[in-house]
């Protein structure tokens, strides 16, 4: 699918369920955005320090249900779990605001995502500015990329097809980041590059 009709598309779908549309969106083939956040421990993560591997980011926000539609059926544990045993670097990005109602500190959202919910990715990254969300042209909680050993976007969009917070609608969704991760894994042109991002949208500091 060309890129002028994957932007049509997006802003269809983004404009049909009310969410704000970023200035320009991110190819995929292009070379993912370099940034440096602090982690949830208070440590200095860069995207550049995992050259060499695949890297998914997923921008999360436990007050979204869509979130925990998939972290309540276990479904984004099991990918986590299933990326990092294939030496894939997980990230988990929160862009919330603070101030906004859903903002947690640090601490409580490491609680929340990986005590409380049992979630395993390599890092949990604080992005309170909305800095890197929008570099990325992310708009939804959940967003996923997955980045080649490269450095290149190879996948952008939502975590499958079934664009509900039904947990009861899992079993039968195509899983776009497990067909992506898999293709660029085996070397392969990912198959499916692109599908619309859905959930909540994600709440950007707005100053």
């Amino acid at each position: 699918m060309h890129l002028s009709r994957r932007l049509a598309l997006a802003t269809v779908v983004a404009a049909s369920i009310g969410l704000p549309l970023q200035a320009q969106a991110l190819a995929v083939g292009e070379t993912a955005p370099a940034f440096e956040l602090k982690d949830t421990q208070g440590k200095t993560v860069k995207l550049a320090d995992f050259r060499g591997k695949h890297v998914v980011l997923e921008w999360t926000n436990p007050g979204c249900p869509f979130v925990v539609k998939h972290y309540g059926a276990q479904n984004m544990q099991a990918l986590q779990k299933e990326a990092k045993a294939k030496n894939v670097v997980w990230l988990s990005i929160n862009s919330t605001a603070r101030g906004h109602q859903d903002h947690l500190a640090p601490a409580a959202l490491q609680d929340k995502l990986v005590k409380d919910w049992g979630a395993a990715p390599s890092a949990v990254l604080m992005d309170e500015s909305g800095t890197v969300g929008k570099a990325y042209a992310a708009r939804t909680t959940p967003h996923m990329y997955v980045i080649d050993p490269a450095g290149k976007l190879v996948y952008a969009g939502g975590i499958d097809d079934k664009r509900s917070s039904n947990p009861a609608d899992i079993p039968a969704a195509k899983n776009f980041v497990r067909a992506a991760l898999a293709d660029s894994l085996a070397g392969k042109p990912v198959a499916a590059p692109t599908a619309p991002p859905y959930g909540c949208s994600i709440k950007f500091d707005a100053s």
